[in-house]
């Protein structure tokens, strides 16, 4: 029933743990996962072998994975998430939920944002994600992201944009389309870690305030970092 679709590019620290979470207790709701490769270096495509997906490959840069792999998908449910992202328990239930209400299918869900840090900081930046995407419908990329194959055609799929590509694609599903399933998406917290909560916060304020104002992604993504 369900394609997950996972860009990579040097993922092995986290793809293997994202894999074992999403094949934990699926029952068959899952038809095959599809790792799309930007060309790795690491040991990203061997751990995804080992764990049985589809490795496609194909020009680095997530939307441009993302589109490549939503192509070569055959089920009728698309679930796109990213490597270092866990599922918690519950999703699938969750998901099997959304998409029996979704008769239509011309909705899309996200899961709830979360980092796998009890810091203070951590708990601030969920915060203001929740926040962000009850009042303006924009979620992060990491949250997942579940659409029906006829809606996400519909509306023209991912756009190979080298970055961006995830607040491109849920503006155009629009915020009264989008619900955020009430569990977490926790997601690696290494590059805030890395970084600073504040500064790379900062950061991503700014690429986003300089994608609405029209300056191209390409220029954005040499920000980002």
């Amino acid at each position: 029933m369900i394609s997950v679709v996972i860009p990579t590019l040097n993922a092995e620290a986290g793809l293997a743990a994202t894999l074992d979470r999403l094949r934990a207790g699926t029952q068959g709701l899952i038809e095959e996962i599809i790792v799309s490769d930007g060309g790795s270096t690491d040991a990203t495509v061997e751990i995804a072998h080992r764990a049985n997906c589809r490795v496609v490959r194909g020009p680095p840069g997530r939307g441009e994975q993302l589109g490549f792999g939503a192509r070569q998908a055959e089920g009728r449910w698309l679930l796109f998430l990213h490597a270092d992202t866990c599922l918690g328990a519950g999703w699938e239930d969750a998901a099997t939920e959304f998409m029996r209400r979704t008769t239509t299918g011309r909705r899309a869900a996200v899961f709830t944002f979360k980092l796998d840090d009890s810091a203070t900081s951590a708990l601030v930046l969920e915060r203001i994600v929740a926040l962000r995407g009850r009042a303006l419908g924009l979620p992060y990329g990491d949250q997942g992201l579940l659409v029906s194959r006829g809606f996400y055609d519909e509306i023209g799929g991912f756009r190979p944009l080298p970055i961006m590509e995830d607040v491109d694609f849920v503006r155009r599903i629009g915020r009264t389309r989008l619900e955020t399933l009430a569990v977490p998406a926790v997601t690696s917290a290494v590059r805030y870690r890395r970084n600073g909560y504040l500064p790379r916060m900062a950061r991503n304020a700014t690429c986003l305030l300089l994608y609405f104002i029209g300056v191209p992604p390409k220029s954005i993504a040499r920000i980002y970092g």
